[in-house]
């Protein structure tokens, strides 16, 4: 890397390195993702070689892929305009072009594969509904189910552990679990095991208005045991469902906080366990036959991998607001698997509380700015989901904005997920105005603190973030001095009809309907309806074939400041939700520096900020690159 790339820069452009997968059959032989080449794409590393290389060069990235269970094929899903709608593809691992994974199994929305000893099982989504194709000996996949309401493949919402490779197929491939929502409720889905060669139901498990989840199988072949988690006592916990008896176990833990099963050890006897506390994470093991709990020693920090080995090794990857995620195995110093490259660190997340005046505690992090004189200029950046969480995490964007002069404030809002099942569920035919509420009371205790500016506060955030920041800026148009709302969502009502399946399953679930269903909440939630009140300059990023936030419904929310002349910005780049090429997501945090350099007194103009095409330059000739351009600029007044 050239000397002269600022540090801002230089952690976007350090390569990252995900947490490896690796072939059951043949655990040597490791997949994972790596943006070294400059775009996300899948590696594959071979332990008894050492031999290590690319097997992907999508055109618009991919961050997730799966080995077949001999370790000779890797599979992923090919998308190739970014609206995470496409086909499996498989490649040899030797080496060689990708084709087409088996006959039979639609173009569609990825929820979910699973490569087993002799079958592979997924789930793919259209505008029709969900249907579930199992192949067996790479024979013509069938369609075993299929629903109008939302189907995965169990483990596709582990956050930790081994996702779908181990919570779909039992060991020995006969019987498959799906996650369904055919009683209309995808926020607490329901679990049910079918028959993998002929589609019958074997067994069903509902919680009436608490979500089921499937984690992992065990490993052992015809042990008909799958680790769940439950909401049964108020946070998710994991619990043991033995097909053969019909009995779920209960795991009693000494907590009530969200806990996960990553996976078992290879003989059964024992789960490795993720406990969420406070937005870091831990380890355990425990012990089935006599319940002992053990703490794992890892550090601190969150996990975005854990899994156990065939040889019992526990590998897992640890990140932290200082440093990258970096992959280890327990009990050893040097990693096991690194990127070729080194970051700058980060500023160190601190721990933050507050009520949030219904009696209630919100819990965030702050990252502190060096060498700046309190109160500081404060930028809220609100996550998306909503049900997802900020963890004490690695995030070049956050550090950035702290290197630019910002105190960051991130808060787990009212419908976040760590904190139990009755906060997640507060934003059902609610949303909205508690994440709001929340927002407001944090930016009162920094500012009751000393720690915040009230004049300099600034909300930023992308998905659901960029939702709540346009909703705040309508209703609250004088508490903020300038937003930025990264593919956000505009005009609730338009977005839906141009939702992949399965977000529009979840916002009828999270709404209670459809937006046609719920008219006066859309009135009262929708950031459309409160787009005459903004008075604070704006910047929208969009993605042209985003498929979650998609954007029509932003032109329409931005043409409305444009007829009344509100001073705004508009930047489009040419994929999905968001990008995987590391160009672009640098060049996107340029144009947001470069805004906030303009439109907040006190915050340095950062090197390298601004100089690049379509980095706050005004609008850019379309078409003449395939990089993100400003589109719109209008009226955006400089402080500098």
């Amino acid at each position: 890397m050239p000397d002269h790339v600022p540090r801002w820069e230089l952690r976007f452009r350090a390569p990252v390195v995900s947490f490896p997968t690796w072939a059951p059959g043949a655990p040597n032989r490791i997949l994972f993702a790596s943006s070294e080449s400059g775009t996300y794409q899948l590696h594959v590393l071979d332990l008894d070689t050492g031999e290590r290389r690319q097997i992907t060069r999508e055109p618009v990235g991919v961050i997730a892929g799966e080995l077949s269970h001999d370790g000779e094929w890797a599979v992923w899903h090919r998308d190739v305009t970014g609206d995470e709608s496409g086909t499996f593809v498989a490649a040899p691992f030797a080496g060689g072009d990708a084709e087409p994974l088996v006959e039979g199994i639609p173009t569609g929305w990825d929820q979910g594969i699973a490569l087993g000893r002799h079958r592979t099982a997924a789930v793919v989504a259209n505008r029709e509904g969900f249907g579930v194709y199992v192949s067996t000996d790479g024979r013509p996949a069938t369609r075993l189910a299929w629903s109008p309401e939302s189907i995965e493949l169990g483990g596709a919402n582990a956050m930790v552990g081994a996702g779908t490779e181990a919570g779909a197929l039992s060991a020995d491939d006969s019987l498959l679990c799906v996650e369904h929502a055919e009683h209309g409720d995808l926020i607490h889905p329901a679990l049910r095991i079918l028959d993998a060669e002929t589609g019958q139901v074997v067994a069903d498990l509902r919680d009436e208005g608490k979500a089921l989840n499937a984690f992992a199988w065990s490993p052992v072949p015809g042990d008909q045991r799958l680790v769940i988690g439950h909401e049964r006592n108020g946070e998710k916990a994991p619990a043991i469902w033995d097909l053969e008896t019909g009995k779920v176990t209960e795991i009693s833990l000494p907590w009530d906080r969200l806990t996960e099963a990553a996976g078992w050890w290879p003989d059964a006897s024992a789960l490795l366990l993720v406990e969420t506390r406070f937005g870091r994470h831990r380890l355990h093991r425990y012990d089935i036959a006599s319940r002992e709990l053990t703490e794992l020693p890892i550090g601190d920090g969150s996990l975005t991998g854990a899994r156990v080995r065939p040889d019992g090794e526990v590998w897992y990857r640890l990140q932290r607001g200082e440093h990258p995620g970096i992959s280890y195995a327990l009990g050893r110093d040097e990693p096991v698997l690194e990127a070729p490259g080194a970051a700058p660190p980060g500023r160190p997340f601190i721990e933050w509380s507050y009520d949030n005046g219904h009696g209630q505690t919100v819990h965030g992090w702050r990252v502190e700015p060096e060498d700046v004189p309190k109160p500081w200029p404060t930028l809220f950046l609100i996550h998306g989901g909503p049900t997802s969480i900020d963890l004490d995490r690695w995030t070049p964007e956050a550090q950035a904005y702290v290197d630019a002069g910002f105190q960051v404030a991130m808060l787990n809002y009212r419908g976040s997920i760590g904190f139990g099942a009755a906060w997640r569920d507060e934003l059902i035919g609610n949303i909205g105005w508690p994440e709001v509420e929340d927002i407001l009371a944090g930016l009162e205790d920094l500012v009751a603190a000393g720690l915040a500016d009230p004049a300099r506060a600034v909300i930023a955030g992308w998905s659901w973030g960029g939702y709540l920041t346009l909703l705040m800026h309508g209703m609250h148009p004088e508490r903020f001095l300038a937003g930025v709302a990264g593919v956000p969502v505009g005009d609730y009502a338009a977005g839906y009809e141009d939702l992949s399946p399965l977000l529009q399953a979840y916002d009828r679930a999270l709404l209670g309907g459809a937006p046609a269903d719920v008219p006066e909440l859309m009135a009262e939630r929708s950031p459309i309806s409160y787009v005459d009140h903004v008075t604070a300059p704006l910047l929208i990023l969009a993605g042209e074939n985003d498929s979650r936030c998609p954007i029509r419904q932003v032109l329409i929310y931005t043409d409305r400041l444009k007829a009344r002349g509100q001073p705004h910005e508009l930047y489009v780049f040419s994929t999905g939700h968001s990008s995987f090429e590391v160009d672009e997501r640098t060049r996107q945090i340029g144009v947001i520096l470069d805004f906030l350099a303009r439109t907040v007194p006190g915050i340095r103009r950062l090197p390298g900020v601004g100089t690049a095409p379509g980095a706050g330059n005004g609008p850019q000739p379309p078409g003449t690159t395939a990089a993100g351009r400003m589109v719109e600029a209008v009226g955006i007044p400089s402080t500098k």
